[in-house]
């Protein structure tokens, strides 16, 4: 008799695991390789968490107050010690983080839209329309800034956030509109721009689909200088007591330390913490303004080792 052999079954082969790999903008590959922006946008990012995490991180309401605890150095129980009436200022920094950020963002995107909108179509349209906007401009420009908003800040009686976001991106437009429409009527003779207008395209459609594209850059630029722009003036406003004093910001913060006269008590951290979260965050928006610059134009880039190199030996052999 024979015998039946076992049959053994073979599994198809798996697929082999592949392996997916994060495909980063190229534009943010440029800023993270260099250093001024890759630094910037370390420290943005932290402040940014800290404003995220703020309520989890908050030993108190940044608004309580208390007798026991006034005027407390800094310490363990209290990291950036206490007002005149007892509130952390650990807690009134990191709360007033969410406020100023969001403030700063807001306005500065609002107004980067109205300066990009105004500043392409006058490029683009000429004619009657550049001169309208052009008159515009030049009377936001002539006006100065802190002085305008101190006016319309003492005028108005709701001062929340969506009426200082207002207020900061309608005066703050102005000088970069002038900008990108120096750089778009560098573009509206080019070739892609041409050719839309022979395909017909509307005028919005160039100016939205065409050329505001080809200036991502510089538009970019314009929002983070906005952004920081608006940070410290709505601090300025605030301490001078023209902002909403029932909300938690760093201008606030600064507000009732001055008002307290907590420095000339020898109460010194009322002003600095406060004024070191402004400073850093400023500071790291300069620095990714700076990287922008220097990726958008090559020639404010530091020279590189192989640069240096092919310089030397081309003086060398002049």
């Amino acid at each position: 008799m024979s015998q039946l052999q076992p049959t053994i079954e073979v599994s198809p082969a798996l697929p082999p695991l592949r392996r997916t790999r994060i495909h980063l903008p190229g534009w943010l590959i440029l800023l993270l390789r260099n250093p001024k922006s890759r630094a910037g946008l370390v420290i943005l990012g932290f402040m940014v968490v800290v404003a995220l995490i703020a309520p989890l991180i908050s030993v108190s309401d940044p608004t309580a107050f208390s007798l026991v605890d006034a005027r407390q150095a800094p310490s363990w129980h209290h990291l950036f010690g206490t007002t005149d009436q007892g509130s952390d200022i650990f807690s009134q920094v990191v709360m007033g983080a969410r406020r100023s950020l969001v403030l700063g963002a807001a306005s500065g995107a609002l107004a980067t839209v109205i300066a990009a909108t105004l500043g392409i179509l006058a490029a683009y349209s000429g004619g009657i329309v550049d001169d309208a906007i052009n008159f515009l401009t030049n009377v936001f420009l002539v006006i100065p800034t802190i002085p305008l908003l101190v006016v319309a800040s003492s005028y108005v009686t709701s001062r929340d956030m969506k009426s200082m976001i207002l207020f900061l991106a309608l005066t703050l437009w102005a000088f970069e509109a002038r900008i990108l429409r120096s750089q778009a009527m560098s573009l509206r003779n080019r070739d892609f721009v041409l050719a839309a207008k022979v395909a017909g395209e509307s005028t919005w459609r160039i100016v939205f689909g065409e050329l505001m594209p080809n200036m991502i850059s510089r538009i970019a630029a314009a929002f983070v200088l906005v952004f920081y722009v608006s940070l410290l003036t709505d601090a300025g406003l605030e301490f001078l007591g023209l902002g909403d004093m029932d909300k938690t910001s760093w201008g606030v913060t600064l507000y009732w330390a001055q008002n307290n006269s907590s420095f000339l008590q020898g109460e010194w951290w009322a002003f600095v913490f406060p004024g070191v979260a402004l400073a850093l965050t400023v500071a790291a928006l300069v620095f990714v303004l700076a990287g922008i610059d220097e990726v958008s134009n090559p020639r404010l880039r530091p020279p590189t080792r192989r640069r240096r190199l092919r310089s030397l030996l081309v003086g060398g052999r002049a």
